[in-house]
């Protein structure tokens, strides 16, 4: 039997006999039945506390040319005219000298925290090296202060879905290490 599966479902296929064209048509059967397989990508989730207010926090953290200055080898190149809103567009460039890659990003979704209700940033990654997608969330805390959720999902073109583990691993390391910096008091 050979099983492939995704969170949201599982495809269960059994192949009897071992001939030729066996994976051939599980491969078919798997496109059909989950034909956004080949979308998913490792998944990111930093939650951090802050003392900060949550309009506080959420200036610092949509600060992009901050961002750019808090991870390593990173500058950030703002596209559009501020202020930040849906359609905002900038790129972090990261690389020494002549070896640079480009990370440009759109803001498609932009709702700042405004007294008791959350804010939310959500950005898609338009790269030919770096895709995907990763959302900023600011929500109130009971005891004053807020919580920070970042959540992001990427894929790093050429790369199969043998590294998604290192891949998750060394952007967890650091996006919480920008976070940690951007929330910093």
């Amino acid at each position: 039997m050979v099983t492939r599966s995704n969170p949201r479902s599982t495809v269960a296929v059994s192949i009897a006999d071992r001939h030729p064209w066996a994976e051939a048509i599980f491969a078919a059967q798997f496109r059909v039945c989950m034909p956004d397989y080949d979308a998913l990508m490792p998944a990111i989730r930093i939650i951090r506390r802050t003392r900060l207010t949550p309009a506080r926090a959420w200036l610092r953290l949509t600060d992009w040319e901050r961002h750019g200055a808090e991870v390593p080898l990173t500058r950030t190149i703002i596209e559009t005219d501020p202020p930040t809103r849906v359609g905002t567009r900038f790129t972090a460039r990261t690389g020494v000298g002549r070896i640079t890659f480009d990370d440009p990003m759109e803001v498609t979704v932009w709702q700042p925290p405004e007294g008791v209700s959350t804010g939310l940033v959500r950005l898609v990654k338009h790269g030919r090296a770096v895709t995907g997608r990763a959302e900023i969330e600011v929500r109130p805390a009971p005891a004053g202060g807020c919580e920070v959720e970042w959540r992001e999902e990427l894929r790093v073109r050429g790369l199969g879905r043998l590294f998604d583990p290192l891949v998750a691993a060394a952007a967890r390391f650091l996006f919480a290490r920008a976070l940690d910096a951007l929330l910093r008091p």
